[in-house]
């Protein structure tokens, strides 16, 4: 006699095959028998339920972009789906594999327009709209193969969120247990020579070559460095493409002072990146540029076409340019890159008081520790104002920019990480967002060290409305609680610091305590230098 099961129960054996060991979420009706069968699971599947379904899905942002490997979270469906909306938007735009598993109305109701509990008029669309695949199970039968799909096209070429949803009344539906099938990620594109070919010749006539690389070449590190090496070329990087080459690299320019070198550059080098910022930020092209791409996605040649597009993983397709240059000789140009990154320092110290606090965290972070970023001061400024070491350290929102990510975020990368170093740094404005979840970091003894910079405002926000609309300020000042007090009440270790060194100091203390901490640093209203000059750059003079 075959052993029955319930399609719950062959979801969550679906996760265990499939190496999820973690889901984030909240339970509720439509999603009992789903729940049921996690609590099953027992030590396979660790349960980590939050404060707010937002929260869920950033934990499961952060888990996976900080690993690169699936992060999966649970919510009811309809306002359990759109409030998690957000992080699934953000996952979709930092290309994060970040699978939502959700349930939806009975099967025979579903676009009746009945007017059921959480029911959306289309919730497949809806998800659709915002991830890379989503598929509905509509029957015990389906479970297996449903889920195989969906988690092979999240990992396949470029990585993306995926969602499941199945009705009610089909998460307890029962039947014959079967053979859980695994994912088949779609093989790398083949390089192709002739693309190689060209973009050696580009290189090979090239005077002063830039390698710009973005978070689609988090695993192609070392031969990304092996090819910068070869051409003595600069590599920069922008938010999630940070670490990919250590700051502290010969070959490495923060991109302040690649805006500078980009004055002569002739050939830029594209790998995984959208190449934001020099078509979307700088605004300024060299004259008789050319430029050469190399990444997963075919549209992102169409998107923007480049002289030389090279559809590959960025492991096999740099790989491939770098044995296409073989004998490439250049002499050794790192002095100078040295004095470009001197200069820029000096320039952009002047952005205070960020860079003294963001060089105390740096000073007190291992290296290989993980910073989350916020949209914030202290956030914009650290996109290239805080040195990174390792690629995924430095976890970011991409271009999604959304306030509230980050303290959730930073949640789900320490459950990833649980034996290294992790730090949020968030504004007030944004850290209130995500605030219930000080106590989810409580119950499961996750231990962030949350950083919170007190201007009771919405800074940028506040600096646009004075200096744009000439001090007609609506809606960006804030009333904050006493976040010292509120850490506490929450039974968290609670501190402030009210200047660099201090700072330091309390940030050392709370990474050797290994447990939740949160820091308050109070910063005047208004006080912080713009750091949008160095972000959006003036032209450079023809």
């Amino acid at each position: 006699m075959s052993t029955k099961e319930t399609t719950g129960q062959a979801i969550t054996r679906s996760l265990v095959a499939h190496g999820i060991d973690t889901v984030f979420g909240i339970p509720g009706a439509h999603m009992y028998d789903f729940n049921d069968a996690l609590y099953d699971a027992g030590d396979k599947i660790r349960f980590i339920h939050t404060r707010h379904e937002q929260g869920a899905a950033y934990m499961a942002y952060g888990y996976a972009k900080s690993t690169g490997r699936i992060g999966a979270f649970t919510v009811v469906p309809g306002p359990g789906v759109l409030n998690s909306g957000a992080a699934l938007c953000t996952a979709y735009g930092a290309n994060a594999p970040v699978l939502c598993i959700t349930g939806n109305i009975v099967s025979h109701l579903i676009g009746r327009g009945r007017g059921q509990l959480h029911e959306l008029p289309d919730q497949l669309a809806t998800l659709r709209g915002i991830t890379k695949t989503a598929e509905r199970i509509n029957h015990q039968s389906e479970a297996g193969p449903v889920m195989a799909g969906v988690i092979g096209k999240m990992l396949s070429g470029r990585q993306g969120p995926g969602a499941i949803e199945a009705p009610w009344d089909v998460f307890g539906q029962s039947g014959p247990e079967t053979d859980i099938p695994g994912a088949t990620r779609a093989p790398h594109p083949t390089v192709n020579p002739d693309q190689i070919a060209a973009a050696a010749a580009l290189i090979s006539g090239a005077s002063n070559p830039m390698i710009m690389v973005g978070g689609g070449a988090a695993d192609a590190g070392s031969e990304i460095t092996e090819l910068a090496e070869l051409l003595q070329a600069p590599v920069t990087s922008h938010r999630s493409g940070n670490g990919i080459v250590a700051d502290d690299h010969p070959n490495y320019l923060n991109f302040v002072a690649a805006y500078e070198y980009w004055k002569k550059v002739d050939v830029l080098i594209g790998i995984g990146s959208r190449l934001e910022l020099q078509f979307m930020r700088w605004k300024w092209l060299p004259k008789a540029l050319k430029f050469i791409r190399i990444d997963i996605d075919p549209t992102e040649m169409v998107r923007l076409k480049p002289d030389v597009g090279i559809v590959s993983d960025a492991r096999d397709g740099t790989q491939a340019l770098t044995d296409a240059l073989a004998g490439f000789s250049r002499e050794d140009r790192t002095r100078e890159f040295a004095e470009f990154n001197e200069d820029a320092r000096s320039r952009f110290s002047a952005v205070q008081p960020q860079l003294a606090y963001l060089d105390a965290i740096r000073e007190a972070l291992p290296r290989d520790g993980f910073f989350v970023e916020e949209v914030s001061q202290m956030g914009f400024t650290a996109r290239f104002a805080f040195p990174v070491y390792g690629p995924r350290r430095y976890v970011t929102c991409g271009y999604q920019d959304n306030l509230g990510f980050g303290f959730n975020t930073a949640l789900g990368v320490k459950v990833a990480h649980p034996d290294k170093a992790v730090i949020s740094v968030s504004g007030d404005g944004g850290f209130m967002f995500g605030v219930q979840e000080l106590a989810t970091a409580v119950q499961h003894r996750i231990a962030v060290v949350a950083i919170v910079f007190n201007n009771s405002a919405y800074g940028n926000v506040l600096r646009d409305q004075k200096q744009t609309y000439k001090g007609r300020t609506l809606g960006s000042d804030l009333t904050n609680p006493d976040f010292v007090a509120l850490g506490e009440s929450f039974g968290i270790r609670s501190f402030k610091a009210t200047s660099p060194g201090e700072l330091r100091d309390v940030v050392k203390k709370a990474l050797s305590l290994d447990e939740p901490v949160l820091i308050e640093v109070p910063v005047e209203k208004g006080s912080e230098a713009s750091p949008w000059p160095f972000i959006h750059p003036a032209p450079h003079a023809e």
